[in-house]
């Protein structure tokens, strides 16, 4: 599955920006040693076909078929975060518009879904109480960093793989919930910041040369994805083929991302006061999974 975040660097696996195509550990937020580095893509990948691996195996103890669903591969399935540094895969890829497509087909052809279809209403109901818990199933909810509360429902096949994954179910959703709600307190920090700001003005002298008007990546990346709804069409893709290799030159050439990463590590710091025992749960945990995940798949 993609993770395309426009946001800045510190969503997903708290921290989205991949170093290079080999997914090199990114930096750090002042955790524990033992814990410090966040999971690269293809750590998060393998905790992801753990799961499936898990939810499969529960669904037909219980009577059900599960196709486990196919994956991307590595490169495919990378994290896109504010800014696009690796110009081999700006190359290759663009902004990812056809490989989101590609992943939507996925989606809408799961197996998962048409099997579901050909259950009678009572199968259908069993079936979805065996997946998740069905209806009657207990919510738990967490408020999250900036306000709001966010929920989940904690049952069946998805809560038993998660239990083996993370251990606490409920310890796992409030850590990843508020470290990933982080962002809405530290990213305008970030994006107001006068070294990030500089650095981003230079990125966009950088493509005022290249031949593109943006003020910002978040602005060229959003003009591609005005398009993306027809990135099939060859001349298309060229266009953001180009304009996302002139982005990550402009990025490389700036060094828009350590600028950046190091502002971010700034600002995070001074949540910690606050939130540094759900950055360390969250951490803590996906190792935990990782271990878990290595002896499963």
């Amino acid at each position: 599955m993609r993770k395309a975040v426009i946001g800045l660097f510190l969503m997903s696996a708290v921290l989205t920006g991949c170093a290079d195509i080999e997914h090199t550990p990114r930096h750090t937020v002042g955790l524990p040693p033992a814990e410090a580095a966040p999971l690269t893509d293809a750590e998060q990948l393998r905790i992801s076909d753990a799961q499936q691996r898990l939810i499969g195996t529960c669904m037909r103890r219980q009577g059900f078929e599960f196709w486990e669903a196919e994956q991307l591969s590595l490169a495919e399935s990378r994290t896109l975060g504010y800014v696009l540094d690796d110009v081999d895969w700006a190359r290759e890829y663009g902004y990812g518009s056809r490989l989101d497509a590609k992943d939507a087909a996925a989606r809408a052809a799961n197996p998962n879904l048409a099997y579901r279809k050909t259950l009678s209403t009572q199968r259908r109901q069993a079936y979805d109480k065996a997946l998740d818990g069905g209806l009657d199933v207990p919510v738990i909810s967490v408020k999250i960093p900036g306000g709001g509360t966010v929920s989940k429902q904690m049952g069946g096949c998805v809560a038993e793989s998660e239990k083996k994954l993370y251990g606490d179910p409920r310890e796992w959703f409030r850590a990843e919930k508020t470290s990933g709600h982080l962002r809405s307190l530290y990213v305008p920090k970030v994006l107001a910041d006068q070294r990030f700001s500089a650095a981003q003005n230079a990125w966009s002298r950088c493509m005022k040369k290249a031949g593109y008007d943006y003020k910002d990546p978040g602005a060229s990346r959003q003009a591609a994805i005005a398009r993306s709804d027809r990135a099939a069409e060859p001349k298309v893709f060229e266009a953001e083929r180009k304009l996302a290799v002139a982005d990550a030159t402009c990025a490389r050439a700036t060094d828009l991302r350590p600028i950046g990463e190091e502002r971010e590590r700034h600002y995070v710091a001074q949540l910690r006061d606050r939130y540094g025992d759900a950055l360390d749960t969250y951490f803590r945990l996906q190792h935990q999974a990782l271990d878990r995940a290595r002896k499963i798949v």
